[in-house]
């Protein structure tokens, strides 16, 4: 009887670490874009495939905060690489599935006071998340 209980608490803790919940990295995916027709005043649209959705309480209207994580490598000390996590701008999500949204641009920074990019645009691989006011 003591050798079953056993079992069940083992089980039970077994379970209790196959469920704990673990923190996610969310990312753009993949970026859609209307392809230019060279037309006047042409209205170019873009959507951006970010792996966030309802189960993470993300519905349409939802903002998110998007950053970008830029390593560089110290040569000053012992080549000491140091990751900046570093704000872009920010997407609004316009469609929300369970775990995945598609979101269009709210805001970009790019005043003269915001770090310099090499791609001045939200691109695959940045980071987001739901924007805190």
């Amino acid at each position: 009887m003591k050798f079953s209980c056993k079992k069940k608490i083992v089980l039970l803790v077994m379970l209790t670490f196959a469920f704990t919940i673990q923190a996610r990295d969310h990312l753009i995916y993949s970026v859609v874009e209307d392809l230019p027709m060279g037309e006047e005043n042409e209205v170019l649209r873009r959507n951006y495939y970010i792996n966030i959705g309802e189960n993470q309480g993300v519905t349409p209207g939802t903002v998110l905060s998007v950053y970008r994580i830029i390593s560089k490598s110290n040569p000053y000390d012992n080549k000491k690489r140091i990751n900046y996590k570093i704000p872009i701008g920010q997407l609004e999500v316009v469609h929300s599935e369970d775990e995945a949204a598609v979101a269009t641009l709210k805001k970009l920074h790019l005043t003269a006071q915001d770090p310099i990019f090499e791609i001045n645009s939200f691109m695959i691989g940045d980071h987001v998340n739901v924007h805190v006011k």
